[in-house]
């Protein structure tokens, strides 16, 4: 059962943090990051301890000293599986930006239909996750086509190239990041997912369950975040996209926003500050997933919907007993019974 866990964990890391991005916020052994206003995604929970959340952050950055004028970039962290009303409020965000610059490994100039991405393997797992915690894929939530989106990512050639140069694999590193899983996971013996696991897989609410099994899971992920350091997945990337960063803003854009997955953003807030000197002035949040409730996207549309127009239900009057008086002239008094 360990390794079906571990397997499930770069199953969870591919499916839902790859575009092929990786999305997890950085904290040791499951606890909570030495400086919280570093957090690029976060769980909340209410007063009994249950999760209500997954959160995904919009981290303004500007420069140091906040009376200097100059460009503000804002990194919008993303995981590539949410529900329907986060793609719908990340749409509106868009909106606000001279410029969005955009992951997705693909040919320059290549148009992004709506549910894009292809046959791939982790396109299948992706669109297999989508289906069993009744979420949206990416790819069919956010609208590409808008007039201030600019590709900044590499092309299959270039990720293929850069991939070869540093003898790199998917599947090593896959192997790799299982390693590292297996490493965290003896670490933290007393905090086995396996029971919860199974008790979701037969919940009456499954896609819930899972979803609040899973959402964990970020949490933990640092171990395994360890594999891909220095890669061509995060690292290489990075630097493609704050290339392109510097072109648009020698050319005149002043509000740019970097949309990638989640796992990208530690290192591309790092690299601003050194070659752009802007800093985190800012963080706001956007649920991902909503924990909240057990009733299913399914059934919380179709409760939603109006019902129809029938005259409202009277109610029967109550029928009482008459009250009875009995008279007393002697003494004056009135009872009652």
């Amino acid at each position: 059962m360990a390794c079906v866990r571990h397997w499930l964990r770069l199953v969870f890391l591919v499916a839902v943090s790859s575009g092929i991005a990786v999305a997890a916020d950085r904290k040791k052994d499951g606890d909570k990051p030495e400086n919280p206003a570093d957090e690029v995604l976060r769980i909340t929970s209410d007063e009994a301890g249950d999760p209500i959340a997954l959160e995904t952050a919009i981290v303004q950055c500007g420069p140091k000293n906040s009376r200097q004028s100059g460009p503000t970039v804002d990194l919008i962290g993303a995981i590539h599986i949410g529900e329907k009303s986060y793609y719908r409020q990340l749409n509106r965000e868009f909106e606000k930006y001279d410029v969005v610059l955009f992951e997705m490994v693909a040919p320059r100039g290549a148009p992004i239909p709506r549910g894009g991405g292809g046959g791939s393997p982790i396109s299948a797992i992706q669109r297999f996750m989508t289906d069993v915690l009744e979420l949206e894929y990416q790819l069919d939530g956010i609208d590409y086509g808008k007039k201030n989106f600019v590709h900044a990512d590499m092309t299959p050639d270039q990720m293929a190239r850069s991939m070869k140069k540093k003898g790199e694999s998917m599947w090593t590193m896959m192997f790799r990041a299982m390693g590292h899983s297996i490493a965290q996971q003896s670490r933290n013996s007393g905090q086995s997912t396996d029971a919860e696991l199974l008790l979701a897989l037969f919940d009456k609410n499954r896609a819930l369950a899972l979803k609040r099994v899973l959402a964990k899971q970020f949490g933990d992920m640092e171990g395994t975040m360890g594999a891909f350091d220095g890669t061509t997945i995060i690292t290489e990337r990075n630097k493609v996209a704050l290339k392109t960063l510097r072109k648009q803003i020698d050319g005149g854009k002043k509000k740019l926003a970097i949309f990638y997955g989640a796992g990208h953003l530690p290192d591309m807030e790092q690299r601003l500050g050194e070659e752009f000197g802007l800093v985190r002035r800012q963080t706001r949040w956007l649920t991902a997933w909503d924990l909240s409730t057990a009733v299913s996207s399914a059934t919380r549309a179709t409760a939603e919907e109006p019902a129809a127009d029938k005259p409202p239900r009277r109610k029967k009057p109550s029928k009482q007993r008459p009250r009875k008086v009995r008279r007393q002239p002697r003494s004056g008094r009135t009872t009652t019974g």
